[in-house]
């Protein structure tokens, strides 16, 4: 085949390349699966089992190598991230080693929103791309389905409440909960960029109508359900997790479970097929397991855990991807999802670009869909040097884990080469390993520099640690993450968001939970307008959600919303289908 991702769009490389794609019971064989443990939805790609092939696999197997792939503070465009775990993928796989990589299904707002789908690009793409951006197996909706059937036993019941006496609810096998309207902690989910659903009246009517109160949604990936998916070891761990949801909580002040609404057990009957990891492959034929959803600025933005503790039973190389930049996903990838996996990194690849590093260098803005600013296509010395300063907070937070790092430099075709050398030394001066990859241009063969030196950083020392240990308290945990991972001076709270953090503190069950911070990607500090790297800033708090079912705590920060907005120009607007052969077209 020749494809060539200057003069072709990347659906057009995919849809070129699909046909030689291996099929899905030759990925599985390949891997060692057995045929009862893949269940297939496309010729190349299906569901694992992964519960039955651990249960086979059994304990004792060597432990692959762990690598996350991470970045420094990307621009609204993206700094190509998924696309450099593919390509890393295909360079390991080039040099010869069993490789897998783990990656979050894209999820639908943003594949019709500005920044596009999440399968990478040029020749480092996940594969089949139509399917991957438009569903994939299902797993979104179940979690869209799953969060909403919950919403609706909470609001049937508001309206029971409301119209019977205690005595007609015993009769009805109902014991009052008295849910308090002002105190309903979860809302609505869709998984669109839906900006006017943030906030709704809903029950309008008469008493049949429902309950009439203030309500809202979420981008489906933002729900606990997904964060639940997400961290989930087995069904029974899921299970147990969704009866601890808490949805609301009563004019006392109890909390209000999915238990207490006997709509546990059927929200868990929706995510059944959704735990079981989806097989997929790089454009070079390496397997690839998609589990889990995006948007580790208002989620936990990471590959399952299950989908990870499989794939080091089957490689060599794990290659995972945690969302945004290493403040956020890497941040929750090292504090709460190794946490739950019990599997150490040996060592993280942290993506920059010189287009990034302009921007934190004092560049214009960087707008999707406007033309780029010369500065970003000429060699500009004095903005990407300054730009690194954003570079060195970011290998230092990975530093701060213990574990070696891999600067890896997205390169474009607009880089020169002073500008790459500029960036190599900032890397080797902060003791991190650095490699030009072009695995966007040239696929695996591109990335043999960065794969080598990924297997290079994954043999030097390891000092692993948590940012907090396991005892210490709920503000003791955002105020470290605030001061040692973003470079605030300290953290405020709202009166409400403090009223939230003593309450937490005060509970046995949650003061000492993991955090999962709630923040803008496009600043290490909480104001998306602060590039390079801010000081002498605070971090405000605005609230503080409860996800007892997944097992930590969500400090809400700055102007962050958990639902975002779509665009003026959004993707949606390029894509299409072919009527005569049903193909899909325009997906990036």
């Amino acid at each position: 085949m020749n494809l060539n991702p200057v003069e072709m769009a990347d659906w057009q490389i995919a849809e070129a390349a699909e046909p030689q794609l291996k099929t899905v019971e030759t990925l599985a064989a390949e891997l060692g699966l057995l045929p009862e443990e893949v269940t297939r939805y496309g010729r190349s790609y299906g569901k694992i089992d992964a519960e039955a092939v651990l249960r086979r696999l059994g304990e004792g197997q060597p432990r692959a190598k762990y690598i996350d792939v991470t970045a420094m503070t990307p621009t609204p465009l993206g700094e190509g991230k998924t696309t450099t775990t593919m390509g890393l993928t295909e360079g390991l796989g080039r040099l010869g080693q069993r490789v897998i990589a783990t990656i979050r299904q894209p999820s639908g707002g943003p594949t019709f929103n500005i920044k596009g789908g999440a399968a990478g690009g040029g020749l480092a793409q996940c594969l089949p791309l139509a399917p991957l951006s438009l569903g994939l197996t299902g797993d979104i909706d179940a979690i869209t389905n799953a969060n909403n059937l919950c919403m609706t036993a909470l609001t049937a019941r508001m309206q029971h409440e409301r119209n019977y006496d205690d005595a007609q609810l015993a009769k009805r096998g109902l014991k009052r909960l008295d849910i308090d309207p002002a105190r309903v902690q979860m809302r609505w989910a869709i998984d669109f960029c839906a900006q006017a659903l943030r906030n709704i009246v809903i029950g309008r009517g008469g008493k049949m109508d429902g309950y009439e109160m203030d309500s809202g949604f979420y981008i489906s990936v933002a729900s606990e359900v997904m964060a639940i998916l997400a961290l989930s070891r087995d069904l029974a761990d899921l299970r147990a997790r969704m009866s601890r949801i808490v949805v609301a909580f009563s004019r006392s002040g109890e909390p209000v479970t999915a238990k207490d609404l006997e709509v546990d057990g059927a929200m868990t009957a929706w995510m059944v097929r959704a735990l079981q990891p989806t097989l997929m492959q790089t454009l070079e034929g390496q397997p690839v397991f998609v589990h889990a959803g995006p948007f580790a600025n208002i989620a936990i933005g990471q590959s399952s855990v299950l989908a990870d503790r499989l794939a080091s039973r089957l490689a060599d190389y794990v290659i995972t991807e945690s969302g945004f930049a290493s403040d956020i996903g890497f941040e929750k990838f090292w504090n709460i999802k190794c946490r739950a996996t019990g599997m150490r990194p040996d060592a993280a690849v942290v993506v920059a670009t010189v287009r990034s590093l302009k921007l934190h260098g004092g560049g214009p803005a960087v707008k999707p869909g406007a033309k780029l600013d010369a500065a970003y296509t000429q060699e500009n010395l004095p903005l990407t040097e300054a730009g690194c300063e954003n570079l060195r907070a970011h290998l230092r937070i990975v530093r701060r884990a213990g574990i070696p790092a891999v600067v890896c430099l997205n390169a474009f075709h607009t880089d020169t080469q002073a500008e790459w050398d500029a960036v190599r030394r900032v890397a080797e001066e902060e003791g991190a390993l650095f490699a030009v990859s072009r695995h966007w241009e040239k696929g695996g063969e591109g990335a043999i520099d960065l794969a080598k030196a990924v297997m290079e950083a994954a043999q030097r020392p390891n000092q692993f640690a948590f940012l907090y240990t396991d005892d210490e308290p709920a503000d003791v945990r955002i105020e470290r993450i605030a001061k040692e991972v973003y470079g605030a001076d300290g953290v405020s709270y709202t009166p409400a968001a403090r009223a939230k953090l003593d309450a937490i503190l005060a509970d046995a069950a949650l003061a000492h939970c993991p955090v999962c911070m709630a923040k803008t990607q496009y600043s290490l500090s909480h104001d998306p307008e602060l590039r390079g790297r801010p000081t002498g800033w605070t971090l405000p708090v605005q609230d503080i959600l409860e996800y007892r079912g997944a097992g930590f705590i969500v400090p809400v920060t700055g102007g962050i919303k958990l639902m975002p907005g779509t665009g003026s120009d959004p993707a949606y607007r390029r894509i299409d289908v072919d009527v005569a052969t049903g193909r899909v077209t325009g997906l990036y």
